[in-house]
């Protein structure tokens, strides 16, 4: 049995309470964006036999070549995102996984479009959520290298996977004033986020990160 699951629920959210103080450590000064990490159960997320793992400042294994990520990197992605904004807006994720992020976007966002282009992956991310009861939050098997152009546009583009370059598909699909982010390179990565201005894409490049690759196409 895990450690999660031997010290039960209050246990739980004494230990998701333990890793928002240290995002807060950390920097994430965004109090939206860490009471919303304070009230989704990551630890119903991760495969059970790493369930006493799932309050640590680290990505871990879902299987299938895929990570959930790291507490911090979702809350300093998140903080950047809503910088000066009341909220995320229309707001598109690309790479569901297994669907913690898309969760905790729910209470930043008016609607959370999430594109996962593993089937497999997908059907775990809806079972992972479906307890939660969140209706802002769809869900659908496509190739989100290319975005979601019939739900377009979007104040918000956040991507879980690391591009070779921008996706023009991305840039385009942005409302005037979205912003979009996303890590960028392959060997050595870098976080980049763009805001869509009257005068074009601008483009911000921010600290290095680590995420498996975008890759095209559906499974």
């Amino acid at each position: 049995m895990s450690e999660v699951a031997r010290v039960g629920v209050h246990g739980a959210q004494r230990a998701r309470a333990r890793m928002v103080e240290r995002l807060r450590e950390q920097g994430v000064r965004d109090e939206r964006v860490l009471a919303a990490l304070l009230h989704v159960p990551r630890h119903l997320f991760v495969e059970e036999a790493l369930a006493s793992r799932a309050y640590e400042d680290t990505a871990l294994p879902l299987g299938l070549q895929q990570t959930i990520s790291q507490p911090f990197v979702v809350a300093r992605m998140l903080e950047l995102l809503l910088a000066g904004r009341e909220s995320l807006g229309k707001t598109l994720e690309v790479g569901t996984g297994c669907g913690y992020q898309a969760a905790v976007m729910a209470s930043l966002a008016s609607d959370v479009y999430s594109v996962e282009r593993l089937r497999l992956l997908l059907d775990r991310a809806r079972a992972n959520l479906r307890h939660l009861r969140l209706p802002n939050v769809r869900l659908k098997h496509a190739d989100g290298s290319v975005g979601l152009k019939d739900a377009a546009p979007f104040d918000t583009i956040i991507v879980a996977a690391a591009a070779p370059k921008v996706p023009p598909a991305l840039v385009e699909q942005l409302a005037e004033g979205g912003r979009l982010i996303l890590p960028v390179g392959m060997a050595e990565q870098v976080l980049v986020l763009i805001e869509r201005t009257v005068r074009g894409p601008k483009e911000t490049r921010l600290s290095p990160v680590r995420f498996v690759p975008l890759l095209p196409g559906t499974e």
